[in-house]
């Protein structure tokens, strides 16, 4: 067999490796909130909340990076930013 195609089946394979472990990485684990639940947050990478025209619970989401730098995304309930004016 000729080494050209060796090198190029090795290469090709090495590729498809790298990808494959690149798609694995792109799985986030989604979870909601309870009380009680333990957090691994190493870096929070965005914060997002449901809008509402008034004071009241929203739904939110934080998305964050945990101790082995996997993606987690966490969703739960929180009184809207627009609350901090009313009493």
């Amino acid at each position: 067999m000729n080494t050209r195609a060796i090198y190029a089946a090795c290469l090709f394979a090495a590729l498809n490796i790298c990808t494959l472990s690149a798609r694995a990485e792109s799985v986030v684990n989604e979870k909601t909130y309870t009380y009680g639940t333990q957090l691994d947050i190493k870096k929070v990478v965005s914060l997002k909340q449901g809008d509402s025209p008034s004071c009241g619970i929203v739904d939110a989401q934080l998305t964050y990076l945990d101790s082995h730098n996997k993606t987690q995304v966490l969703d739960y309930r929180k009184i809207a930013d627009n609350c901090a004016s009313d009493n």
